[in-house]
């Protein structure tokens, strides 16, 4: 179980994002750079209990057209070996000491987590509150149990997302750039085998609610730009 402590971070998390995204290529902000805002997210714990893992959602109004990103974080005591590409910085924690934050989707631990998380083997924890589910986020998985765990290796980046393979030809997509589902969309997409779907707040203050994660049992690499079509 994951304690969540109630203490300060420097730089914060968002400072830390704020000088990151940009360099991401699902980044569509301008250059003047992103003005970030918390929307909402979960966390998933890590069976060693060493490992903090955190599905960030947050806001960027920098725009006209604000625009909504999920970023998942992994929060370490020590380097990653292999993952100096995935660093997205280092903070100073106010009872752990310093951490290294890593974009999730390079992170095996993050990976292993969230296919279980889709095949229903664990479950979403509140973000800001210890042993607490969090009942917003769904999953669903057809033949539950069957999903690839090794997406650890290859995640690759694009306009609207990261894929990561698995050997056995099955992909999971991270929607990046969010989007509100209509209450007409099911879910999971019906080409899709299993989802994660959750609810974060517009700049405005409404709630809302769309796809974060699908999985697929082959690659979408060939073909992503029908995801942009697929609220997320």
């Amino acid at each position: 179980m994951a304690v969540i402590h109630r203490t300060a971070l420097k730089p914060t998390k968002l400072e830390l994002l704020t000088s990151w995204l940009p360099s991401r290529p699902w980044y569509v902000g301008g250059a003047g750079g992103p003005e970030l805002a918390k929307a909402g997210g979960f966390r998933l714990d890590d069976p060693e209990g060493e490992v903090g893992i955190e599905f960030l959602v947050v806001n960027d109004t920098s725009d006209s057209l604000p625009v909504t990103y999920l970023v998942p974080l992994t929060y370490r005591g020590a380097p990653l070996d292999g993952a100096e590409h995935a660093l997205v910085g280092t903070m100073e924690h106010g009872v752990l000491g310093r951490r290294w934050a890593y974009d999730g989707c390079h992170d095996p631990l993050m990976a292993a987590q969230l296919t279980a998380l889709v095949e229903g083997r664990v479950q979403a924890q509140d973000q800001n509150t210890s042993d607490v589910p969090d009942r917003e986020v769904t999953r669903s998985c057809t033949g539950d149990g069957s999903a690839p765990t090794d997406f650890t290796v290859g995640a690759t980046d694009d306009r609207e997302g990261t894929e990561l393979p698995a050997p056995q030809g099955t992909t999971l997509r991270l929607h990046r750039v969010l989007r509100p589902a209509p209450d007409h969309e099911p879910f999971p997409p019906p080409q899709a085998i299993g989802h994660v779907a959750g609810s974060w707040q517009l700049p405005d203050g409404t709630r809302t609610r769309g796809l974060l994660v699908v999985l697929h049992s082959g690659s979408r690499a060939q073909d992503h730009a029908a995801d942009v079509d697929i609220p997320a």
